[in-house]
């Protein structure tokens, strides 16, 4: 590892020796652990005092958003596969991973109590508990609660005609003891999802101070009012974390769509995985919840603080002060494309244009699809979707041009976790108006990012009625003169999301062209996604699962065997994940063969570097956020640390090969049989 801020020193045991079967080599690291491992590089970004205090805090955030995910795929999964075999080696395997998510939890919470909100507190924003507002806050408190809260709330007591209540996935819940008066016994308070869960409370009641308090405070110091007659005795706040997997059959099923619609209604009570209770709860409570979920003890979190520090982004949303947050970051307009006002298509037509996100603006991409709906001889449009948001300009665009009677193909992956819902409305309103919407490839999730435009317009250099390169032309007279005209495409490749929100934040490479044979291939991609026929063989693009693996092997064992031969050989590899097993084991040959190797990951890696024998040629820089570039058999450097990426030649006696993939990870799912990802490489 060559770097200390966010990187991942995972080293295993030196080896004894060459290892014929790489499988046993002590090399490969646990995917669960390499997520969590991924999480405290993110964690550690708010232990530093030069990151303003409210970005601080919103690492925290992350954080638990990205451990809620954690649970509900991952954690869920080894705590299904526990209950099933009932082994000794599953159980263990479950404790371990617990325990390093515990130790992780604590460290945040531990953070967040001692370092982040102290300092928040310094830079003039409280969050107050009961114990520390004034008389004059107490006052506003309770009355926000009485007008605000209570009439939402509804208790819920525990006897043989009030069994528990439905508790949704990830919500906040209060379980109470009662110990005196008729109502003695157990009830569940649940906390309407509608609430804000950071509340600001009005300046002038501590002038100079910027003052929040958190809803679950505001309940807990009135909790006795909802139980009038009756005394509080013990109680704790609850949140549980469900099986967020949607089971669904592709092969049964008739209608993909309404069959994910009825999923997404049982997603919020789906089996329960993960218990969280503050560290105060007493044992007999959290043995309620347990029992009533069946939930063991490793799936059982103690936290020192509010059960979900993901809601704290509300009191970033709301605190002031721009010293406390990054400066503004705001993407430039590539300086390889003429000014906003001019248009884009003819710029595509005299020169391919290269993007780099979030340093360059996604405006152009959004530009040329404005020019594409409002322009008549845009005959088509076709694009694909994976994660685009509930609100998109883009999605908006689409609607419009199928609403002016343009051809719009849209394959919408409806199963892209946590956004089928959204997905799903998207494709409700696209057919709506008129819009051909697929899903893409039974037993596939459609990874590729394709914007495809077909334009009628003169072909410069083409006679009338005769085609060129795969434009196809036809006689016109203008002003007596015989012009050809024909169709051209304009294509947008991406490794990042058709999301202008995301395009922010994300670094992604995107690639605007007309070249004809890259535009043959989308054609005939679309084409294989629509109709279900063979994809033919392309030109330019490799798809998974259909060659895009094979390519990536080859390429490396190409390199592999330059190295041998006593050539200077070189990979760089640049991506979300890297946990498929050959294409590991291909970079551990290579590295043997001397190749020098440098990943960098964004989050799980499974892979042990500077192993002596096996991996002492590979090093890995893990950062959190990131991009895919990979180049096969020579010279690419990426320079991360600074921001920016920087593409730079060395000699090399076999050339350079770059690919760049619109899924961004070397994930089993994502190159093998079970997703199709389209992939620009350049000899």
């Amino acid at each position: 590892m060559a770097s200390n801020r966010g990187s991942a020193n995972s080293v295993a045991e030196p080896s004894d020796g060459p290892v014929s079967d790489l499988s046993k080599a002590p090399i490969w690291l646990s995917r669960e652990s390499s997520i969590l491992a991924f999480n405290r590089r993110i964690l550690a970004q708010s232990r530093y005092p030069d990151v303003p205090v409210l970005e601080r805090l919103r690492y925290i955030t992350i954080v638990s958003s990205n451990l809620d995910e954690f649970f509900e795929v991952r954690f869920a999964d080894l705590l299904q596969q526990s209950r099933e075999s009932g082994s000794r080696a599953g159980l263990g395997s479950l404790r371990a991973i617990s325990d390093q998510a515990y130790q992780l939890i604590n460290e945040q919470y531990a953070i967040f109590n001692d370092q982040v909100s102290p300092e928040l507190r310094r830079s003039g924003i409280d969050i107050l508990t009961h114990a520390e507002r004034n008389t004059a806050q107490r006052v506003w408190v309770a009355q926000y609660f009485h007008e605000q809260v209570q009439p939402l709330l509804m208790p819920f007591g525990l006897d043989p005609a009030h069994p528990f209540p439905q508790v949704a996935n990830k919500s906040l819940n209060f379980i109470v003891e009662l110990t005196e008066g008729s109502r003695a016994g157990i009830a569940i308070v649940r906390v309407p999802r509608a609430l804000p869960r950071v509340i600001r409370l009005p300046d002038e009641l501590q002038p100079g101070r910027q003052s929040f308090v958190l809803l679950s405070s505001v309940i807990r110091s009135h909790l006795h009012e909802l139980f009038p007659g009756s005394t509080v005795g013990s109680f704790s706040q609850f949140r549980v974390t469900r099986d967020s997997d949607l089971d669904v059959d592709e092969e049964e099923v008739t209608n993909l769509r309404q069959a994910l619609r009825f999923e997404l209604t049982r997603r919020h009570f789906g089996l329960a995985i993960r218990l969280e209770v503050i560290q105060t709860c007493p044992k007999s409570l959290s043995s309620i919840l347990q029992q009533q979920f069946g939930i063991p003890d490793e799936a059982v979190f103690r936290v020192n603080g509010p059960v979900n520090l993901v809601r704290l982004n509300q009191l970033i949303d709301q605190a002031q002060g721009a010293a406390l947050r990054f400066p503004r970051f705001e993407p430039a307009w590539p300086r390889d494309l003429a000014p906003r006002s001019l248009a884009l298509m003819p710029q595509v037509r005299q020169r391919d244009c290269l993007l780099h996100h979030p340093f360059d603006s996604f405006d152009p991409v959004l530009q040329l699809l404005r020019e594409a709906v409002a322009d008549p001889d845009v005959l088509a449009i076709k694009q694909t979707i994976y994660r685009t948001g509930g609100q998109s300009e883009l999605m908006e665009l689409l609607l419009e041009a199928a609403r002016r009677g343009k051809e719009v193909l849209v394959v919408v992956e409806l199963k892209a976790r946590f956004d089928e819902e959204a997905n799903i409305d998207w494709a409700d309103r696209l057919e709506a108006v008129g819009a051909q919407v697929v899903y893409g490839v039974v037993g596939l999730k459609t990874h590729a990012k394709m914007l495809l435009v077909t334009r009628r317009e003169a072909l410069k250099g083409a006679r009338p009625g005769r085609s060129k390169g795969d434009l196809a032309t036809v006689s016109h007279h203008r002003h007596g003169k015989a012009a050809a005209l024909g169709l051209r495409h304009y294509l947008h490749l991406s490794t990042g999301n058709y999301n202008a929100s995301t395009a922010h934040l994300y670094t992604d490479l995107a690639f605007i062209t007309c070249n004809p044979a890259l535009t043959h291939d989308a054609q005939a991609l679309f084409r294989h996604l629509s109709s279900l026929a063979d994809l033919p063989r392309l030109r330019k693009l490799s798809v998974a699962p259909l060659g895009l693996h094979q390519r990536m092997l080859r390429l490396l064992e190409r390199t592999a065997q330059a190295a041998r031969s006593g050539f200077a050989s070189r990979v760089v590899v640049k991506c979300n994940a890297l946990t498929d097993q050959d294409l590991m084991e291909a970079l551990v040959r290579a590295s043997q063969a001397g190749v020098q190797i440098d990943l960098i990951v964004r989050g799980a890696c499974m892979l042990a570097p500077g192993v002596a024998g096996l991996t002492e040629n590979i090093r890995i820089r893990a950062r959190w956020w990131g991009v895919f570039w990979s180049t096969a058999e020579s010279s690419t450097s990426v320079g991360d640390q600074a921001r920016e990426m920087r593409v730079c030649g060395c000699p090399a006696p076999i050339g350079c090969t770059a690919i760049c993939s619109g899924a961004s990870s070397w994930l089993g799912p994502s190159i093998m049989p079970n997703g199709v990802n389209g992939s620009l490489t350049r000899p």
